[in-house]
C-alpha cells in the first residue's frame, strides 16, 4: 500500500512544484491571502473537492470519507506570507515574501489532496481526512489585526485559533502540519515551541514646539525610548530554562522633526515556553513600560492579546511520523523528540486541546523570515513533505485506524475541552492606561 500513495503523490508532482512557484511569486500576508485562496481553490474544485470556506477572512476546508468508521484527522496547509522589503524577491508594493516556506506547505497540501484522489489510496483506511487551506500564522500586523478584532470580523489574531474559536475542528481528533525548515532530504520534530503574549503599546504625551517650546511638551518618543531601555534592563532576570523572549519594534514615532512627539506607538512580543511564565514575565515588562511613561509625566496605553499557547508535540505522532520519515530518508536525517524552538506557532493552539505535531520537512536556505530565505530543493520541501504526510496518514488509519487510536488513548492534551482552553487564554486580554497620576503628587503604576 505504501508504494501505492507514493506512486500517487509522484503523479501530482507538476502540479505540486506549479503550486509553490505560483505562491512564491505572488505572497500575501496574514487575513488577507484573497489571491491565494482563489488560486488554491481552483485547482481543489478541479480535482472534484466540495470545498467550505471561512465565513469573511480567508481559508477552507474540504473532507474526505474513508466510508469506514473511524478518528477524524485534520491536516493543515498554511497561506500566508511574511513582510521582508530587503528580499530580492518581495512584492515591491507590499513588501511580502514567503521567507518562511508557507507557498511549499501549501503546495504540498495541494498534492496530498491530489494523491488521495487517486484509486485506491484510500482503500484499507478507516475514519475521515480534513484538509485545511489556513491564514495568518505570522504573527504580523499587529495593529491592522486589531482593527480587525475591534470590527468584529476576528476575534484571534492567528488563523488556527480564529477557525478554532468558530466551532470549524469541533469534532476533530487528532491533526498535523509540515513545515519548511532545515537541509534538503532532512525531517526533523523537536519537542515543542514557545507560545507568547502580543502587545500593542501606545505613549501618550503632549504635543509642543521642539525648539521653541520644549518646555511645555511630553515627549512621548522619550518615554517610549526609556521603555525600551527598562525591557533590557529586565533581560538577566528571565530564565534560561523558559526561553523568554520580548522584541519590540516602534510602528510609529512622531510626525515632523520640529514637534514633540504626542504619540508613539510600538508592537511587541512576550515569549516563553509556558503560559505561567509567559504571563508572569509580561506583568514586568508591562511594569516597566508604566514606569518609563510616568518617569517623564507621560502615559501608556497597554493593549495585550492572546498569542499562541506554547506548542507540544505529541510523543505518539512523533513516533509515528519518524517511521514515516525513515521511509524517505536516511535514518540519519531524522531527528525527533530533542530540542526546543523559541519560535511560535498557532499549531500550539491546536496541540493545547488535541494531539498534534508540528514537523519540518527539508528542502530551504538562508535564514527563516530572513533577505536570503529560499525554497532552494523544492522536491525536498513540497514533494518530500507530501509523500511524508500521505504515509502518516496511512499509518494512522490503516487496520481499522489501530495507530490513531493509539495515540487517543496515549494523549494528554493541556486543556480537556476547547471551551475550557478560550476560558484560560481570554483572561491574557487586556486594555489599560497604565498611569494613574494623583492629585498628592504620587503615581499609581498597574
Amino acid at each position: 500500500m505504501s508504494q501505492l500513495i507514493l506512486s500517487a503523490v509522484d503523479l501530482a508532482r507538476d502540479r505540486i512544484l506549479a503550486a509553490q512557484d505560483y505562491l512564491w511569486t505572488h505572497p500575501e500576508t496574514g487575513y488577507r491571502e484573497w489571491n491565494t485562496q482563489k488560486y488554491l481553490a481552483e485547482r481543489y474544485e478541479g480535482l472534484g473537492y466540495r470545498l467550505v470556506y471561512a465565513e469573511n477572512v480567508p481559508g477552507f476546508m474540504t473532507e474526505i470519507d474513508t466510508g469506514r468508521p473511524g478518528p477524524r484527522v485534520l491536516v493543515f496547509g498554511e497561506m500566508d506570507s511574511l513582510i521582508c522589503t530587503t528580499h530580492p524577491d518581495a512584492d515591491p508594493v507590499t513588501g511580502a515574501v514567503h521567507a518562511c516556506g508557507h507557498s511549499a506547505q501549501s503546495a504540498a497540501l495541494l498534492g496530498l489532496a491530489a494523491a488521495l484522489k487517486e484509486p485506491g489510496v484510500l482503500d484499507g483506511m478507516s475514519g475521515k481526512i480534513l484538509l485545511c487551506a489556513v491564514p495568518a500564522e505570522e504573527l504580523i500586523e499587529l495593529g491592522w489585526r486589531e482593527t480587525l478584532r475591534q470590527n468584529g470580523t476576528i476575534k484571534y489574531f492567528g488563523g488556527k485559533t480564529e477557525f478554532l474559536s468558530r466551532g470549524y475542528f469541533d469534532d476533530v481528533d487528532l491533526a498535523f502540519m509540515f513545515h519548511s525548515g532545515g537541509a534538503a532530504h532532512t525531517f526533523h520534530c523537536n519537542a515543542g515551541s514557545n507560545g507568547c503574549v502580543l502587545k500593542n503599546i501606545t505613549y501618550e504625551g503632549v504635543a509642543s514646539h521642539a525648539g521653541g517650546s520644549p518646555e511645555n511638551g511630553i515627549n512621548a518618543l522619550y518615554a517610549a525610548n526609556l521603555g525600551l531601555t527598562a525591557i533590557n534592563a529586565l533581560r538577566e532576570t528571565f530564565r534560561d530554562s523558559e526561553h523568554i523572549r520580548v522584541h519590540p519594534i516602534i510602528t510609529y514615532g512622531g510626525t515632523a522633526v520640529n514637534a514633540i512627539p504626542n504619540k508613539v506607538a510600538l508592537e511587541s512580543y512576550v515569549r516563553g515556553a509556558t503560559l505561567e511564565c509567559i504571563n508572569r514575565e509580561n506583568k514586568k515588562v508591562n511594569r516597566a513600560l508604566a514606569a518609563s511613561a510616568a518617569a517623564i509625566g507621560a502615559n501608556v496605553v497597554l493593549s495585550d492579546r492572546p498569542g499562541y499557547t506554547p506548542l507540544a508535540n505529541d510523543p505518539t505522532l512523533v513516533e509515528i511520523a519518524a517511521r514515516a520519515m525513515r521511509m524517505l530518508v536516511p535514518e540519519e536525517n531524522v531527528t525527533t523528540g530533542t530540542g526546543w524552538s523559541t519560535g511560535c506557532t498557532d499549531m500550539g493552539d491546536i496541540s493545547a486541546v488535541m494531539p498534534a505535531i508540528h514537523p519540518y520537512a527539508g528542502g530551504v536556505s538562508g535564514r527563516g523570515h530572513g533577505e536570503d530565505y529560499r525554497v532552494a530543493d523544492p522536491e525536498s520541501a513540497c514533494v518530500d513533505s507530501a509523500k511524508c504526510q500521505a504515509l502518516l496518514l496511512e499509518m494512522l488509519l490503516k487496520d481499522d485506524a489501530a495507530e490513531a487510536k493509539r495515540v487517543l488513548a496515549n494523549a494528554k492534551p493541556r486543556y480537556p475541552s476547547i471551551r475550557a482552553y478560550f476560558d484560560e487564554i481570554d483572561r491574557i486580554t487586556m486594555d489599560k492606561k497604565a498611569v494613574v497620576y494623583n492629585e498628592d503628587g504620587s503615581v499609581t503604576l498597574p
